[in-house]
Formats: C-alpha cells, sequence, structure tokens
C-alpha cells in the first residue's frame, strides 16, 4: 500500500454524507410521500414566503435589514419553489453588483442616494399618516402634516 492511496479513498464521514440524505431531506421526502399534507406545506410556505418578502420589499427604504428579509422571504420560497431559486440568485447578483458600483462612487453620488432614500422614507411616512401623528404629539396642527389618504 503506498501512503497516497488514502488521500483517493474518501473519509468515512464523507461516505456517509454522500449516502445518508440529512435529517431535513428525509423529513421532507415524508411530506412529500403525503399528496394532501405536501400541498399544504407547500402552500403553507409560499404563504409565509410571500409575506416575508412584502414586508422586506415595504421596508428597503428604511433604515435597518429590508433587503435582508428581500432575501429572507426568497430563501424561504426557494426552499420549496424552482422559480424562487431563480429569482433569489438573480436579485442576489444585482444586489451585490449595485452595491459594488455604489461603493465605488464620490461622495456625491452617494449623497445623492442618502438624500433618495430619506424623501423616500418621508413621503412614505407621510402618507401613511405618520408625520400627523407625530406632529399631534408635540402640539403642531399643520395642514400639510396630513395624509392625503
Amino acid at each position: 500500500m503506498h501512503s497516497d492511496d488514502t488521500s483517493v479513498r474518501p473519509t468515512a464521514a464523507a461516505s456517509r454524507r454522500t449516502r445518508e440524505p440529512s435529517g431535513y431531506r428525509r423529513w421532507r421526502d415524508g411530506l412529500a410521500s403525503r399528496p394532501t399534507v405536501d400541498r399544504a406545506y407547500r402552500i403553507g410556505v409560499g404563504v409565509v414566503g410571500t409575506l416575508v418578502l412584502a414586508v422586506g420589499i415595504v421596508a428597503i427604504p428604511y433604515p435597518g435589514p429590508g433587503w435582508l428579509i428581500v432575501f429572507a422571504g426568497l430563501g424561504i420560497l426557494a426552499s420549496e419553489f424552482a422559480w424562487a431559486k431563480k429569482v433569489l440568485r438573480w436579485v442576489r447578483a444585482r444586489y451585490d453588483a449595485f452595491m459594488a458600483w455604489f461603493e465605488k462612487q464620490n461622495l456625491v453620488v452617494k449623497g445623492i442616494g442618502v438624500l433618495f432614500t430619506a424623501a423616500v422614507v418621508v413621503a412614505t411616512l407621510w402618507v401613511l399618516g405618520a408625520l400627523e401623528l407625530v406632529g399631534g404629539w408635540v402640539g403642531l396642527d399643520w395642514a400639510w402634516l396630513q395624509s392625503p389618504l
């Protein structure tokens, strides 16, 4: 036996990983074997993933983890739907490309990005009535604070 023979043989752990499905995979295969349960599970994943995705899309312009929530929602959907896996890859690639481009920009472009984001946040807070609410807390009763809704 040569000393390099062991390098071509897989280790016991690696061999076990390729033969045995994961606990999740076994559980998921068990659900798939029961069509009604499988359909209910997929509908549940679709509803939860869509709700998380919608919250993430709404949260994108606000300070905080908007894009993280979007990716989480797409990840939930991608666990069951091939189209969502493709969308997740596409959105992630575009996000990474945009962020790489934005990081290379000068201070003026970055400042415009911050001002645009702030304008979107203030506009949506106004439409949702948050400016009127906060104005009422501090005694401001200005007509322009009232939401158009």
